[in-house]
């Protein structure tokens, strides 16, 4: 199942990769930076966990070591915290490189991106959040609100049209042509409680 779920991400990269130029001069990711993984929740589902932990045991012993380090700690504070649990990713290096970057999830591979998404009939631009801190998108954002007209003269039609959350990875881009079971989805730091990190 694994095998076939790297075919799957080589066909979400190719789409991801065609997403990401068309929006290009709005985008300033680069190595180095890892804003989008100091503060979330980083939904993963199942298959995606397993192929992440697939590659966490190729990692060297002082990297694992650091990891389950940095997952007990994660553990610890979320514990004692009441609401949304906003963690930095316990994936991310001390120099701020994701250990299993070629394993990383879909909302990684996503993240960075600004695309339309329904919400309660309306459709909205999702925005990542780093473009509040002047990075992706903050050209045509000022803070409240998208100026969608402002994307044209960067040589951007509109943010991506395409809703890019998970539900449309895992239910509607070719699932049914790679016959994928994701199964559940749930926070990455809740697929450690209960075991031993």
């Amino acid at each position: 199942m694994l095998r076939l779920y790297e075919k799957y991400l080589e066909a979400v990269d190719d789409f991801l990769v065609k997403c990401f130029e068309s929006q290009k001069p709005l985008i300033k990711c680069k190595p180095g930076c890892s804003i989008c993984c100091e503060a979330g929740e980083y939904p993963f589902s199942r298959l995606e966990m397993e192929y992440l932990m697939e590659g966490f045991l190729a990692l060297s012993i002082s990297e694992q070591q650091q990891v389950k380090k940095n997952i007990k700690n994660l553990l610890l504070e979320k514990a004692s915290f009441n609401g949304r649990f906003m963690h930095k990713c316990p994936f991310l290096s001390s120099d701020r490189q994701c250990l299993l970057y070629e394993r990383r999830g879909i909302v990684c591979r996503v993240h960075g991106l600004a695309y339309f998404e329904d919400v309660d009939g309306k459709k909205l631009v999702k925005l990542p959040e780093c473009s509040r801190l002047g990075l992706n998108y903050s050209e045509v954002f000022d803070g409240k609100e998208v100026f969608l007209e402002k994307f044209n003269e960067f040589g951007v039609k509109a943010p991506i049209q395409q809703s890019l959350n998970l539900n449309f990875f895992q239910k509607e881009l070719l699932k049914d042509v790679y016959g994928l079971e994701f199964g559940e989805i749930r926070p990455m730091l809740e697929w450690f409680i209960n075991t031993e990190a």
